[in-house]
C-alpha cells in the first residue's frame, strides 16, 4: 500500500533553512532522506519551499481569489512530503516517527488512493 507522508514543521524548524545545507538542522533530515532511500519504500518525494513562497488559490461563484502565503495560520507549516510503499500502515508510521520533524511538527500518514485509470 502506498501511503504520503506530510512532514510538518514549525516556524522554528524553517528558519534553519538557510544555512545551506548545512548544520544540524540539514544532517538530521539527510541521515533520514538515506535511510529512506536504502530501504527501497520511496516512490516520490521533494522538499517545498518556505510557506512565504505558496499561493493559495479559491474559486467561488466562477471566480478566483489568489492569497499569496499559506492560506491557514498554524503553528505549523508543509516542509516536504514522501509517498512510501509499505506493508502497512504501522510500517509507514515506523518511518514517520523517524523524521526530523516528528518531535517537534508532525508528520500526517495518510493512504494514497490508487489511480482511477490506468
Amino acid at each position: 500500500m502506498q501511503y504520503m507522508l506530510m512532514l510538518y514543521e514549525t516556524a522554528e524548524d524553517l528558519a534553519h533553512r538557510p544555512e545551506g545545507r548545512n548544520g544540524e538542522y540539514w544532517a538530521g533530515w539527510a541521515a533520514y532522506v538515506e535511510a529512506l532511500r536504502k530501504s527501497g519504500i520511496v516512490r516520490a518525494g521533494a522538499g517545498l519551499e518556505p510557506p512565504a513562497t505558496a499561493a493559495t488559490l479559491r474559486t467561488r461563484r466562477g471566480a478566483r481569489k489568489v492569497q499569496d502565503g499559506p492560506f491557514a495560520d498554524a503553528k505549523e507549516q508543509l516542509g516536504g512530503f514522501f509517498v512510501v510503499e509499505t506493508a502497512s500502515l504501522e510500517e509507514a508510521l515506523e518511518w514517520a516517527a523517524r523524521a526530523p520533524c516528528a518531535s517537534t511538527g508532525g508528520v500526517e500518514v495518510r493512504p494514497v488512493m490508487p489511480p482511477q485509470y490506468r
